[in-house]
Formats: C-alpha cells, structure tokens, sequence
C-alpha cells in the first residue's frame, strides 16, 4: 500500500508530460499522422493515380509523409535549443553536440534497420546528416530560416538530377552507399525541409494566428506545387526539365518540394488548430504514436521483419506481407501500445535512451536561469524518423 502514493504521483508525472500546459501537443499528433501515412506507404497498395474519387485519396501519403516528418524534425530542432529564441552564442556548441550525437545515434539504428533487409528505404540515415547540415543555422530567427529554405528548395531541384547522374550511384559500392546517407531523400535538396521546420519553430506555436497563418501559407504553396505540375506537365518536353518540373512522389523535383512542403505545414497548422478544441482528448491515443515516434517507426519494421520471416523465410518480401493484412494489427498493436506506455511510463524507450545517453556523454542542455530547458517545456524529441516503399 505504501507504493500507491509514489505510483500516482508517477502517474501524474507522466500526464503531465504528455498533456501538460507546455507540451504542443498538435505536433504530436502531426507526427503521429507521419507515422500511420508511413505503415500505409509501406503496408497498403498506394500506387494508385490520385482522382477525386476517395479510393485514390491513399495515395497521399506517398513522399507527403516522410516530408511531413522531416518538416516535423526541424520543428524539433528549434523546439530544443531555444523555441521562439535561438540558442546564444555561448550554448551554441553544447546545443550542436548534442543535436550531433542524436544523429550519430539515429544513423547507427539506421543502418541496423537497413540489414534487416525489409524493403524500405529507411530515412534514418540521411536524418542524421540532416541533422548535422542544419547545426549551422541554429542561431537564425524565423524569416531567416524561411528565406534560406526557400532558396534551396527553389535551386537545389534543378541541381539533383546531375547529383543522381553521378556515376558514384552506379559503381560497385553505389547501393550501399546510397543506403548509408539515404540517398532517396536526397540531403542537398532536403535540409530545406528541416530548416523550414525549424522556422516554423521558431514561431509563437501557442498564437491563434500563427497556427491560422501555417494552414494559409501551406495552402498556398499546394496551390502553386500541384498547380505549377498541372501547368507545365503539357508543355514541358525536354527530358532534364520534366525531371525538373515534376510533382511526383520521391522525385525531388521542384513541384514536389514546393506542394509537398505545403502540405506539411498546412497539416501542423491544422492539427496545431484542432488540438485547440475537444479533439485534443479524442486524440490522446493518436498522440501517444507522435510522442514517441522513433520507438514506433523501428517497431514497425521489425515487427514486418519476423513477420516476413516466419510467413515467407525471407525479410525482403513487400507483396506476401501487403497481403497478408499487416497494417490494420500493426496499427491497432502500436496506438495500443504507444497509448499504455506513455501514460504509464513516459517517454518511448528509445527516445528515453538516447536522451540518457546524450546526457551521458554531452551533459544537460544548459538553461537561461529561471526558464526551463525548451526541451522539458515543450516535450519535443527529434528522434524520429520515416521511411518509404522501395
């Protein structure tokens, strides 16, 4: 009877963690929807042709989900060093170190997940060059991190078709190197992602007003993405600008960026904006999955991975698993499991670990006395990641 106390009081701990007046929670429910649009890319036929009629609309999560979570990776970022207030100039480097070795970490995890063999290109490995190409721009406000974004995502589109001509891709070592820096997220082209994540960041999340100005300015840019594809896909006839001009999934190209970028952060206005009312509870086991969504993304291809195995002897199968109707228990198992661990334990394992072990070896993000670290105050974690069909 004498642990009742001290298991409510970890009880309440963990609610207020997971619910508490300084956690955005909208942002966990956008990672959770990242999550579920990444088992339904990997574990559903989405190779439809998107019509208005609704047994196509699956295919939105093809690319959208992986750019929403890297969208989302960089609002994690400006989350832990600093929220609205970029880092000073003396917690810079502990701040980069700390945000290096979560990288380091996820690129390990990474590659462990690529041996498994399951056929999916895991993202975990170029978040974690992501994460190291977005150091410098720590100390930049909103509109700076906006601008720099919006530069690269406008140039570097037209430069990726000569990246991917390298005949490195195509040499003995092409495949695997490919994997180790996740080549099907291109870094050149998508640390705009990330760094306009981490000027969404750095904006007041809890204003009525930012959170209406996301879904306004992602609406805009879906209209000129998709929009500028329509346009010219008629008229567009040499081959390098049809790779170009191209809002396919996966392809990088600039209607791509542009319109899928938009849908990003129209989905976090959104659901910023829908946890502003009762939804917010009815969402609760959504939210469990996005509080922990590196622990979920590895659960789910290991779990493909022995399931794979025990049905067919071989992790590499995608047809036999699609079949087999994995995505609907795997999806129930994992809100299930998310919801119970978070409300009665706290952080998902994995992130718990490399929090711990970036204490370990890093130490504690330094304060601004009398304010909390960002990261207890807003309950973000950037470990997480998605991956997409091969």
């Amino acid at each position: 009877m004498a642990s009742a106390p001290g298991l409510t009081a970890h009880l309440r701990r963990s609610w207020t963690r997971f619910d508490g007046p300084g956690r955005l929670v909208g942002v966990d429910l956008a990672r959770a929807l990242a999550v579920l649009g990444m088992l339904a890319a990997h574990l559903l036929d989405t190779d439809r042709v998107l019509t208005s009629d609704p047994s196509t609309w699956i295919t939105l999560v093809n690319g959208r989900s992986s750019i929403l979570f890297a969208v989302l990776a960089g609002v994690s970022v400006s989350l832990v060093t600093g929220g609205r207030r970029p880092p000073a100039p003396e917690r810079r480097p502990r701040a980069a170190a700390r945000l290096a070795l979560r990288g380091a970490v996820l690129w390990v995890i990474g590659m462990m997940l690529v041996f498994t063999g399951v056929p999916v290109y895991v993202i975990l490995p170029a978040y974690a060059l992501l994460f190291v190409l977005a150091l410098p721009f720590l100390g930049l406000r909103a509109r700076s991190l906006f601008l720099v974004a919006a530069g690269i995502a406008l140039v570097m589109p037209w430069i990726q078709p000569v990246l991917d001509a390298a005949p490195i891709w195509s040499g003995p070592a092409g495949d695997d190197l490919s994997a180790a820096v996740g080549w099907h997220y291109p870094f050149p082209v998508w640390i705009a992602f990330v760094l306009a994540g981490m000027g969404v960041g750095r904006l007041d999340l809890r204003r009525l007003s930012e959170q209406a100005s996301l879904v306004l300015a992602g609406g805009s840019l879906i209209i000129v993405g998709y929009g500028g594809a329509l346009l010219t896909a008629p008229v567009v006839t040499d081959r390098y600008a049809r790779t170009v001009l191209t809002a396919g999934d996966h392809s990088s190209g600039l209607w791509e960026v542009i319109g899928s970028g938009g849908f990003a952060l129209a989905t976090i206005g959104i659901c910023l904006l829908l946890c502003r009312t009762p939804l917010r509870w009815v969402a609760v086991p959504l939210r469990a999955v996005g509080s922990m969504p590196l622990t979920a993304y590895v659960v789910q291809l290991l779990v493909w991975a022995l399931v794979s195995l025990e049905l067919f002897g071989d992790t590499s199968e995608i047809v036999g698993v699609r079949e087999s109707g994995l995505f609907f228990p795997l999806t129930i198992g994992l809100i299930i499991g998310c919801t119970a661990w978070a409300l009665l334990v706290g952080r998902g394992p994995l992130e718990m670990f490399i929090d711990a072990l970036v204490r370990v070896v890093v130490g504690a993000d330094a304060t601004t006395p009398g304010r909390p670290s960002s990261a207890a105050s807003e309950g973000a974690d950037v470990s997480g990641g998605v991956g997409g069909p091969r």
